[in-house]
């Protein structure tokens, strides 16, 4: 919201002026996706769908959005919907295997996937599926066929996170950072691998950066929670956790569900999660 002082020599605002401001304008749906606005984007389109004025590719994008908002079920059944019409896109098979993989259905991710026509999702897909097949030779071919480019990098250091090489996963995020650095996330990836390091205070003050710009994280803020436990005590790790109780971005239950785990852990045991 933008605040404006009173200060004299302004030229008075007319009482019509004041009615054409305060006349609220519907975003368009190419401004809530600018703009990461998913929900608006989705109960945009929802509307448009309920009184038949459907957006070019509603469908696509409705999947879309409830993917983004981590409602892959919805995303899922968007998809499914799609892949029984005539004219459906080829590559919304791996769209479709996207949404199968994080509700943790990867025999059928996969066989979405296959019917997909090749490309670099449809690769990191791939690459990730095998790696949950514990499938080493597949998994190297398709790491062969990752490009330079940042979502590619990007599926690569989550590997190496997962497969615990938390140094190699930090080399890449640091190289992507350098590149872009905009992308304050990423710092928030690179604290976590400190911590899985044990190194809690250089954790801490590569997340600090973060908070400085999104003070209301779910995800820093456990963090720095878990940070806090191990630097100092769990009363400490306890004063940063009640703090994200109450605020706006502890919407997602998962989110809920970790803080209520570390609080009790916090005071009980060192099995804090982050």
């Amino acid at each position: 919201m933008t605040h404006f002082k009173a200060v004299g020599g302004e030229t008075p605002v007319s009482i019509s002026d004041k009615k054409k401001k305060n006349k609220t304008k519907v975003p368009t749906l190419e401004e809530y996706l600018q703009q990461r606005d998913y929900l608006g984007a989705l109960t945009l389109l929802e509307f448009q769908r309920s009184i038949g004025e459907k957006e070019e590719h509603a469908d696509l994008w409705i999947g879309y959005c409830a993917f983004h908002l981590g409602d892959y079920k919805r995303a899922m059944e968007e998809y499914k919907s799609l892949t029984m019409k005539p004219d459906c896109p080829a590559e919304v098979w791996v769209y479709l295997g996207c949404a199968l993989f994080f509700l943790g259905l990867y025999k059928e991710a996969e066989e979405a996937a296959a019917k997909a026509p090749m490309s670099p999702l449809q690769n990191r897909l791939l690459f990730h599926l095998a790696h949950k097949f514990n499938d080493e030779k597949r998994l190297m071919g398709f790491h062969q066929n990752l490009k330079d480019v940042t979502e590619d990098q990007l599926s690569l250091a989550s590997i190496h996170y997962m497969r615990s090489h938390y140094q190699e996963a930090i080399d890449v995020y640091k190289r992507l950072l350098l590149q872009n650095r905009d992308y304050l996330a990423l710092k928030v990836y690179v604290a976590l691998c400190y911590y899985k390091l044990d190194y809690y205070d250089v954790s801490q003050e590569v997340l600090a950066v973060y908070l400085k710009n999104i003070p209301d994280s779910t995800t820093a803020l456990n963090l720095k929670a878990c940070n806090h436990y191990r630097l100092y005590n769990g009363k400490a790790a306890e004063a940063e956790l009640k703090n994200l109780i109450d605020i706006s971005s502890c919407s997602f239950e998962f989110a809920k569900e970790l803080i209520r785990h570390n609080l009790v852990s916090s005071s009980r045991s060192p099995a804090v999660r982050v």
